[in-house]
């Protein structure tokens, strides 16, 4: 089954008696239903569960992945937001994806590169990632003022984490965010 675009794959399923499941494989939507259910009642669910998974990674993903002027914008709202806009680069971009980091900073020259690898990672861990090179443009090291910056951002610590495993999903041996000191 195919609708715009969208690959779709039904799977039913003689254990499961009322509910309905559906995730993403590739490009491949999965819709996991009881064995029982009416070719109408399939139509429904694959419908609804394609809306509630577009919904969910709508809200998911940042802007800022379109480009380098939405993740200007966007560093613009943080600095605002977390920095007094006491941190503003004069340029931010995506770059291929680096060996050892998700992001660099070099904070003389005031820009900022990050990774392609995190075009696909949830809108507040992209956030992290730029409040803590913005924070390199007031304090170039790792001391205890630079992460009192960076922790000003609520969901550091969860975002750190997050890194840490997808880096360690990923076989990258990204230990973390550095700057260009």
């Amino acid at each position: 089954m195919e609708t715009a675009q969208q690959k779709v794959e039904v799977r039913r399923s003689p254990r499961r008696k009322s509910t309905v499941t559906a995730y993403r494989d590739g490009d491949t939507l999965i819709v996991l239903i009881p064995a029982g259910m009416s070719r109408a009642e399939e139509k429904h669910w694959v419908a609804e569960m394609e809306r509630k998974l577009q919904r969910k990674e709508s809200r998911r993903a940042s802007p800022a992945r379109e480009s380098d002027a939405a993740l200007m914008a966007r560093c613009a709202q943080l600095s605002a937001r977390y920095l007094d806009q006491s941190a503003l680069p004069r340029s931010v971009r995506w770059v291929p994806p680096m060996r050892t980091r998700w992001a660099s900073c070099t904070p003389t020259d005031a820009t900022i590169r990050v990774s392609e690898r995190l075009r696909n990672v949830p809108s507040w861990v992209l956030d992290y990632v730029l409040v803590h090179e913005l924070a390199h443009l007031r304090v170039a090291g790792h001391d205890a003022q630079f992460w009192s910056l960076v922790r000003n951002y609520p969901k550091a610590e969860r975002a750190i984490g997050y890194l840490e495993g997808l880096s360690a999903a990923a076989g990258l041996g990204i230990s973390e965010i550095d700057s260009d000191e």
